[in-house]
C-alpha cells in the first residue's frame, strides 16, 4: 500500500484536533462525523490537483500511478515482428522520454492482455481480436472473465496471417494441410490463438505445433517441420531467414474460404500481402489480417500516456527504421478501433490533432 501523505496528514491533523477539542470538555464537537468526512474529502482533492490529472485526462474516480522512470514492454517471442518494434519503442522512450525501457519476451496478444490486467507489465502490443475478447471476456481462452482495465494508447500495423512449406513437401494450397503437421507459433499470440481456430473452422484437422517464431523457423530450415502459418507484421524477420536456406511456397486464404473465416472472427480483414514483400515471393498473397494496437492499464499515469503517444507520432520514422511495417501507425489508424476503450491520455492527443474518435472508445473514466 502507498502512504499518501497529503491524505494521512489531514487525517491525523484532524484526529490530534479532535482528541484536544475532547481534552477541553467539548463533547459536542467531538462527535461530529461531518469534520472527519470533510477532511478525507479535502484530502482527495489535494491529492487530484497534485497528481495534474486536469478534467480532460480523466477522472478522479481512478487513482493513477506516479510518472514512471522505468516500464516493462511485453512483446511476443524472439524472431517475431513484436519483438523487434518493441525494441524501437525503447529506444523511443529512453530517447525522447528519457525513461528506461526493459523489452520482455511474452506469448503474444493474448498474454500481453493478461500481464497488463494483471499490472505485470506497463506496455504491450496486441492484436484487436485478443483485444477485444479479452475486454469483454468473450474469448474462450479468457474462461469469461473480462479484462476491462486495459486501455488502447496508440495504433501499429496491420498482422496478415500466411503460411509456408516447404517446397519438396508438395503443399502449395491451404487444403493441402489437412492432416499434417504444421508449426502455428506460441501458445497465447495472435498465431497460436487464432491459426489453429483458423484449422478447425475449415475442418484441416492438422497437428499444432505451438513455438516462437525463430524456433519455428530453425526446425523449418533443419528440416524437421514442414509447413508454418504464422500472422506478424510483414516483412517477418524468420521467413527471410528461411527462403535464405531452403526453396519455399506461399500461400494463403481467399474466395469462399475466406468469406466463411471472417464471418467466424469478425475483426479480421480481406488483406493483399504484395509479391516484393520477400525475395521469393513472385505473386500477391490473397488472405486475412487484423490491426495491432499498444495498451496500457487504465491507472497508467495520464501525463506518460499524453508524452508517450505524442513522441510516438512525433518520431514515427525512428520506428519505420526499426520495422517497415511500422508506416502504417499514423495517428489516423487509432480510428480503426471501436471496440475497446481508450486511455484519456491518448484521447487528449488525439483530439488536440483534430482526430474524431468514435463514441464507443471513451472510457467511463473520461470527463470533459
Amino acid at each position: 500500500m502507498k502512504w499518501n501523505w497529503k491524505k494521512n496528514t489531514a487525517v491525523l491533523f484532524a484526529g490530534l484536533s479532535l482528541v484536544f477539542t475532547a481534552a477541553c470538555g467539548n463533547e459536542e464537537e467531538t462527535a461530529s462525523p461531518g469534520n472527519e468526512e470533510e477532511t478525507a474529502s479535502s484530502g482527495n482533492e489535494e491529492e487530484t490537483a497534485s497528481s495534474g490529472n486536469e478534467g480532460d485526462t480523466g477522472s478522479a474516480s481512478v487513482e493513477y500511478q506516479e510518472y514512471p522512470s522505468t516500464v516493462k514492454v511485453g512483446t511476443a517471442s524472439q524472431g517475431g515482428t513484436y519483438f523487434i518494434v518493441g525494441g524501437g519503442l525503447a529506444s523511443l522512450l529512453e530517447q525522447k522520454l528519457d525513461i528506461t525501457a526493459n523489452v520482455e519476451v511474452t506469448g503474444g496478444p493474448v498474454h500481453n492482455m493478461q500481464l497488463t490486467q494483471a499490472g505485470d507489465q506497463d506496455l504491450g502490443l496486441v492484436t484487436l481480436g485478443p483485444a477485444y475478447e479479452g475486454y469483454t471476456g468473450t474469448g474462450e481462452w479468457t474462461a469469461g472473465e473480462t479484462m476491462d482495465d486495459v486501455r488502447i494508447v496508440f495504433p501499429m500495423y496491420t498482422t496478415p496471417i500466411h503460411w509456408w512449406a516447404l517446397e519438396d513437401s508438395g503443399v502449395t494450397t491451404l487444403d493441402d494441410i489437412k492432416g499434417q503437421r504444421v508449426g502455428v507459433g506460441p501458445a497465447g499470440g495472435t498465431s497460436g490463438t487464432y491459426v489453429p481456430l483458423i484449422h478447425d473452422v475449415l475442418g484441416l484437422d492438422t497437428d499444432n505445433v505451438q513455438a516462437g517464431a525463430s524456433d519455428m523457423a530453425s526446425q523449418q530450415m533443419d528440416g524437421q517441420l514442414n509447413i508454418i502459418g504464422y500472422a506478424a507484421g510483414i516483412p517477418i524477420s524468420a521467413v527471410s531467414e528461411i527462403e535464405v536456406q531452403r526453396d519455399i511456397n506461399f500461400f494463403g486464404i481467399e474466395g469462399e474460404t475466406r468469406d466463411k473465416v471472417i464471418e467466424e472472427f469478425p475483426y479480421f480483414f480481406p488483406f493483399t500481402i504484395p509479391a516484393d514483400t520477400y525475395t521469393t515471393l513472385d505473386q500477391d498473397i490473397e488472405t486475412i489480417a487484423m490491426f495491432n494496437f499498444g495498451i496500457v492499464r487504465k491507472d497508467e499515469n495520464p501525463d506518460f500516456v499524453y508524452d508517450l503517444v505524442k513522441a510516438y507520432h512525433e518520431n514515427s520514422e525512428m520506428l519505420t527504421q526499426t520495422h517497415a511495417s511500422m508506416k502504417e501507425a499514423v495517428a489516423e489508424a487509432i480510428t480503426k478501433n471501436e471496440s475497446v476503450p481508450l486511455h484519456p491520455g491518448a484521447i487528449k492527443y488525439y483530439e488536440e490533432i483534430g482526430i474524431e474518435l468514435p463514441e464507443s472508445v471513451y472510457p467511463e473514466e473520461w470527463e470533459e
